[in-house]
């Protein structure tokens, strides 16, 4: 549950907020592709300020989390990094994807989870660049997408996306995740993850730093010993 709560905040990630130009209210899904396309081989790098806030349908309460976001494309594989402090109902807790391991350090429980993506790490990758340097070929390999027109968030015209997950271990996790991409840079703003039992998770992407130069101990995770570490 943790895993799956840091991954929402960060990632997944998952989805794009698209800038679009002036007077393209009529706008199809087959022209967000086309812009999607020029844009995403452009995509090497992003930072960002993430804030993420938890819905939890039973109770009808919400909790949020602020922190950092960071996510690069090297050697064409993903890597991301992840820190949110500690939240309303969250503790705080970093997250580093890298060469197919995700690990989840929380330092107040001196407990680390290490996750190896294995025979999905595809279905990981997908989800981080779904909202960052995705293609459409991209998208329509793994979800069924809809466009739901154009939308402004932080007074940029964007292209709200639907993605329902056409695979079933992603269906287990999030029955769709509703996302805003800037087609200008083909990065996320905004992203709304639905889960099954009716929990949400909505991560908004501010201060963006796009294609700048990443300090290299930004993809780094130092976890101190006494730690107790599973892995998975």
């Amino acid at each position: 549950m943790r895993w799956r709560n840091a991954w929402t905040g960060a990632a997944l990630a998952a989805s794009a907020l698209v800038c679009v130009r002036a007077g393209a209210q009529n706008m199809t899904l087959e022209q967000v592709y086309a812009q999607m396309d020029a844009t995403a081989p452009k995509f090497a790098s992003v930072e960002a300020d993430v804030a993420v806030d938890r819905y939890t349908a039973v109770v009808q309460e919400h909790s949020t989390q602020a922190g950092t976001y960071a996510l690069r494309r090297t050697r064409g594989a993903m890597e991301m990094a992840m820190h949110l402090s500690a939240g309303s109902d969250d503790p705080e807790t970093l997250v580093l994807y890298k060469n197919g391991e995700a690990q989840v350090y929380e330092p107040a429980q001196k407990t680390e989870t290490v996750i190896s993506a294995g025979a999905n790490k595809g279905e990981f990758d997908s989800m981080l660049t779904t909202g960052f340097g995705a293609t459409s070929k991209d998208l329509t390999a793994n979800w069924s997408v809809s466009f739901q027109g154009l939308e402004s968030v932080e007074g940029v015209q964007c292209a709200k996306l639907d993605l329902v997950p056409t695979q079933q271990n992603v269906k287990n996790n999030f029955s769709h995740v509703t996302v805003w991409v800037d087609l200008a840079r083909d990065i996320s703003l905004k992203v709304v993850m639905f889960q099954p039992d009716g929990d949400t998770r909505t991560a908004t992407y501010t201060n963006i730093r796009y294609n700048k130069p990443v300090v290299e101990k930004t993809f780094t995770l130092k976890v101190p010993g006494g730690v107790q570490v599973t892995r998975r």
